[in-house]
């Protein structure tokens, strides 16, 4: 399918990481990023929704860096709830949390009516996962083999989905309690979600 041009969107992901990602581990995780096995910088976000368009995980993922960034750094949320998360801290959970959405989607046709109801095959993409290990903990997973994550950020980027999930709702909930980040980082991939991407 026929991508925007994302090479803007592909350097501020690269500096972003570079300058914050410091950790053990992390030149590898950016080395597979960036090679032919992983489709991240043109990968969709979804096949219907948000992002549904090639280029769409790696604007994602950007989004929610932005909304997850001015979330932390707001004076109220610092006062208030806390929020003490470090620089690195927030490019991992939100640049990464979607990474799960690599090598997943596939381009395909479908045919549907156009205004004149005459049938035309357009371009969508399918999902089909090789390794369905779930949504958050496949992420989490993914990028522990490269490089160590907090039990916040592992559990940020686990339960990133909210009560959107299908998982148990109680144990979401002491999820998002136990861990701020979670709840900031559900908070950020909603707002992305809804109020950048949605329109």
């Amino acid at each position: 399918m026929p991508a925007k041009d994302n090479s803007a969107n592909k350097e501020r992901f690269l500096e972003l990481y570079k300058t914050h990602i410091t950790r053990d581990g992390s030149e590898k995780l950016l080395e597979y990023l960036c090679s032919p096995k992983c489709d991240f910088f043109i990968a969709p976000a979804s096949t219907r929704f948000h992002g549904s368009y090639a280029g769409g995980l790696l604007e994602h993922s950007l989004n929610v860096y932005d909304c997850l960034l001015h979330l932390c750094r707001d004076s109220f949320a610092i006062d208030k709830f806390g929020f003490d998360f470090s620089d690195e801290t927030i490019a991992v959970v939100a640049l990464l949390h979607d990474i799960c959405k690599t090598n997943v989607y596939k381009e395909d046709f479908r045919n549907v009516k156009d205004d004149n109801g005459v049938w035309q095959k357009v371009p969508v993409y399918k999902f089909e996962d090789d390794l369905p290990y779930g949504h958050g903990e496949k992420s989490v997973y993914i990028i522990s083999g490269f490089m160590k994550l907090t039990r916040h950020e592992a559990f940020a980027i686990r339960y990133h989905m909210g009560f959107s999930g299908e998982e148990n709702k109680t144990t979401v909930g002491n999820a998002l309690n136990m861990f701020p980040l979670a709840a900031a980082l559900n908070i950020a991939d909603m707002e992305a979600s809804i109020f950048i991407e949605g329109r």
